[in-house]
């Protein structure tokens, strides 16, 4: 079952530039109306990030009147995860809401911080990093590449999942996991003794079918859309590490809006921003359930013992992506997620 069939293979430079300048001789500019903000992404759109999509195209429209019509295209319709965000850059797309863990490669290492493994306790900790000064400075990071950040978006906590058992750290040793492409979750899976493979999003579910991986990381949400769960035995209520999504424009796009316009654009991002981040907890719960009725897939939930030998042998993982990440970044991540 390909999830990918009828889609568009990469798309080159020449393709992006060329998309990118018929979309700006009918931007904002010439004031034309309605401004169109084509929104991408790459999951369903019964996912927190895709109502959080439909909920901000529905009030984008709402607050402006008609000025802005926003056109949201999902499971990857336009570009799979490992395009995106230079189409972004490039002006094909107005709007994306990638994984935190995309800046990395982009050259914001230190975005990376939210893929370390254990670093959030809970949704709080959460809270207190992306809504503190600490996450608007992680947005001005990403300026120089053309990118301005509006708002963070949760999915959740990730399980693991495979065809075999993962209790104990050495249950990993020889599986290939698919990732997202970030050098630590590489490094976390090298840890636990599995083969890290970077593989786009849409393409997981085939993998797994065919034996190209043998499980991967993701939140319930994610995996219930994608039916995961139909190609997967096992998988393991670790709670090991977050998904979350910058929701991102391209900086000269939206510089270039009236500011009334913007404005009421901003209003629509704060109330989406709630929406879907409400949503997210409720997506998953769900998706769990039906996961379990389902009796496709076994889930494990880690005894106090074997969650510390996790946590044991993902440690180093933190110290190792230090110089990276940078560790006054992690030093602060961890000291926010801290306080009461």
């Amino acid at each position: 079952m390909s999830r990918s069939a009828g889609r568009p293979g990469p798309l080159s430079r020449r393709a992006l530039c060329a998309a990118a300048t018929l979309l700006l001789l009918g931007g904002p500019a010439l004031a034309q109306s309605p401004i169109v903000i084509k929104f991408s992404h790459v999951t369903a759109p019964d996912t927190p990030k895709g109502r959080g999509a439909d909920k901000f195209k529905e009030l984008a429209e709402k607050y402006t009147a008609g000025k802005v019509k926003v056109e949201v295209y999902p499971n990857s319709q336009l570009f799979k995860d490992k395009e995106e965000v230079e189409a972004l850059q490039l002006g094909a797309v107005q709007m994306l809401a990638p994984s935190l863990a995309k800046f990395g490669p982009l050259g914001a290492k230190e975005f990376e911080v939210f893929d370390l493994p254990y670093i959030l306790p809970d949704k709080a900790a959460l809270r207190r990093v992306t809504e503190g000064p600490l996450g608007k400075r992680l947005f001005e990071k990403l300026e120089s590449k053309g990118i301005t950040g509006l708002a963070y978006w949760d999915n959740g906590f990730k399980i693991m999942s495979a065809n075999r058992p993962l209790r104990q750290p050495a249950d990993f040793r020889g599986l290939k996991m698919r990732i997202q492409s970030s050098k630590v979750l590489e490094a976390q899976f090298r840890a636990l003794g599995a083969i890290p493979q970077v593989m786009a999003f849409s393409e997981v579910y085939q993998g797994m079918q065919t034996g190209v991986v043998d499980g991967s990381e993701n939140t319930p949400s994610n995996m219930f859309t994608q039916k995961h769960h139909e190609v997967q035995k096992f998988a393991t209520l670790s709670d090991h590490g977050y998904i979350g999504y910058a929701v991102i424009t391209n900086k000269k796009f939206w510089n270039g809006l009236p500011a009334e316009v913007r404005g009421q654009l901003e209003k629509a991002m704060a109330e989406a921003t709630t929406y879907a981040n409400e949503m997210a907890g409720k997506d998953n719960a769900d998706a769990l359930e039906e996961m379990k009725k389902s009796g496709k897939i076994t889930f494990i939930e880690l005894t106090p013992d074997e969650k510390a030998a996790w946590h044991k042998a993902l440690e180093p993982v933190t110290v190792e992506m230090s110089k990276r990440v940078g560790k006054d970044v992690i030093d602060e991540f961890q000291r926010e997620a801290r306080t009461q």
